[in-house]
Order: C-alpha cells, then sequence, then structure tokens
C-alpha cells in the first residue's frame, strides 16, 4: 500500500516538473544535463501511469488488491519502451526492424523480469 502511494506520488511530481521543462525550456538550450532530466522524468511518469494501469487490471483480472514486487518490475521494463522509441525516432530510425528489435528487447527484459523477481 505505502510502496502504490509512492509510486502516485513519483508520478505527480514527475508530471509536474516535466511539464515545466516542457514549457519554460527549448531544445536548443536546454543542455545535455536538461535531456538527462528530461528522460528521467518521462520514465518517471510512464511508470507511474503503468503501475497504475497494471493494478487496476490484477485488480479486475485477479482480484488482488496489491501489487507484488514482480509487477512492479515488469511496470518498470514496459516504461522504457516508450523511451526507446523517442530516441530511435531522434536517430530517424523508425521502421519495422527497428519497431521488431525494441519489441524483441522488451519481451526477452519482460522474461528475465519476472523469473529473477
Amino acid at each position: 500500500m505505502a510502496s502504490s502511494f509512492v509510486v502516485k506520488i513519483a508520478g505527480i511530481l514527475s508530471l509536474a516538473a516535466l511539464i515545466l521543462i516542457l514549457s519554460l525550456t527549448s531544445p536548443m538550450e536546454i543542455g545535455p544535463l536538461g535531456v538527462l532530466v528530461f528522460f528521467t522524468t518521462l520514465y518517471i511518469t510512464l511508470f507511474s501511469a503503468i503501475s497504475l494501469i497494471w493494478q487496476a487490471f490484477i485488480r479486475l483480472a485477479f482480484k488482488r488488491e496489491a501489487m507484488r514486487r514482480k509487477d512492479y518490475f515488469c511496470s518498470a521494463v514496459l516504461a522504457f519502451g516508450p523511451i526507446m522509441i523517442i530516441l530511435a525516432r531522434s536517430f530517424g530510425a523508425i521502421n519495422l526492424w527497428t519497431l521488431s528489435l525494441i519489441a524483441l528487447f522488451l519481451i526477452l527484459a519482460e522474461f528475465l523480469a519476472y523469473k529473477k523477481a
């Protein structure tokens, strides 16, 4: 219960920071540290959103109230998918081959997270 609260608060705070970054700066003036902060806050926001969706799915499908450690690991891996798509887009390499490699990486990472947790 407490970890769900922490994830929600971290998601709200990172969403606020992400909105501030996007509204107050431009890509030309943000610099390398700003890019790192942008991707970190984006990841935390995505992790929080995917965790909330995953928690709703668990409540509906499995009739469990609390998320387990494995569930948070799976959410963390899934949250990295959109980041990888944005990074591939910044290199101009979005095609079927790139998307299939990203999907393969996510499947393998999900399998590893599920087995190790």
